[in-house]
């Protein structure tokens, strides 16, 4: 009976997610679906979908937590839920204050991913590899870094180079972050991660997860956000400024392999935002060795410092 419930729940659903041409739909609001389409150039189509309303997705949410007994109470529990649709489709969502699209979710909104199911005939040609073969380079990135500091800062944002924005207060970090967002593929899924909004996305494929350090009642915390963003598949990741709560995870997060992976910390210089980036994560971490970590994170990361004099704001050093 229970599978009977929750297959004429998914009637509206069915359309977008279950055509073998379909990889996963995204939904980041009420009304509105994106598919991504496998092999397709643009991979994110978005559809209109009124049927698809906050009330039906929350009320969905809830019918999967309870079908699959999954703890869901986005006011003071778990406010995400992972479960495995009939068909092998991997269903993952979160409801309530934590996420947000815009000013209409202030008090709580939805997102949802649904991935297609089963296994897909293939072979390992399908990945290109064959005896005798060489390995392709996908999204190979340039070692060499430009002499000109502005050539540098592209070179990083086109190939999609971790980028830690870092300056003191009112250096204008936000905002230079904002303008960033501008110059990225418009057809990109973003997802940002802040303890209060302040980022602007332009890109329509987005969700915002907010978790607050001052007024968090719910038992979301900044472990189970690491896993719900890497089961969203962004294109770019945007995290809100380094502290000691969020710098663990922020580091882990730029690990999974994403590109275009952006966040702020308030220092004085490059190389002080490396050592500030590291403290905060051994605060919680204290395993960590200190110099092989900042070492690593030379390695990954650009630094884009920002300074102030009076009301002149610069970009100092591009690291």
């Amino acid at each position: 009976m229970t599978n009977v419930v929750l297959e004429s729940l998914l009637k509206p659903l069915e359309e977008f997610y279950k055509p073998s041409f379909v990889e996963e739909i995204a939904i980041n609001h009420g009304g509105e679906v994106w598919m991504r389409i496998h092999g397709a150039k643009i991979p994110w189509v978005a559809y209109d979908a009124p049927a698809l309303s906050k009330q039906y997705l929350v009320d969905l949410i809830h019918t999967v937590a309870n079908i699959y007994e999954r703890p869901f109470d986005p006011i003071k529990g778990i406010p995400v839920v992972y479960a495995t649709l009939p068909g092998d489709h991997r269903f993952s969502a979160i409801a309530g204050p934590n996420v947000q699209y815009d000013e209409n979710d202030v008090t709580g909104g939805v997102a949802l991913n649904i991935r297609g199911g089963g296994v897909k005939e293939t072979s390992f040609e399908n990945y290109h590899i064959a005896p005798g073969k060489k390995l392709l380079k996908v999204k190979p990135r340039n070692n060499v870094r430009p002499d000109d500091p502005y050539e540098r800062l592209m070179d990083a944002i086109n190939n999609g180079s971790p980028i830690l924005i870092s300056g003191a207060t009112a250096t204008g970090k936000t905002t230079f972050l904002n303008h960033m967002l501008t110059l990225i593929d418009q057809n990109s899924r973003v997802i940002t991660v802040e303890d209060a909004r302040e980022i602007h996305v332009p890109q329509k494929n987005r969700v915002h997860f907010v978790l607050s350090r001052t007024e968090q009642s719910n038992n979301f915390n900044y472990a189970r956000l690491l896993d719900l963003v890497v089961r969203m598949t962004p294109d770019v990741v945007i995290g809100g400024e380094i502290s000691t709560d969020n710098a663990a995870v922020l580091w882990e997060m730029l690990g999974t392999g994403h590109d275009h992976f952006y966040t702020t910390i308030h220092a004085e210089s490059a190389e002080a935002a490396y050592s500030a980036f590291a403290d905060r994560i051994l605060h919680t971490q204290p395993a960590h060795d200190r110099t092989d970590l900042i070492a690593e994170m030379k390695k990954k990361i650009r630094v884009v410092q920002l300074s102030r004099d009076g009301a002149l704001r610069a970009v100092t050093e591009v690291v």
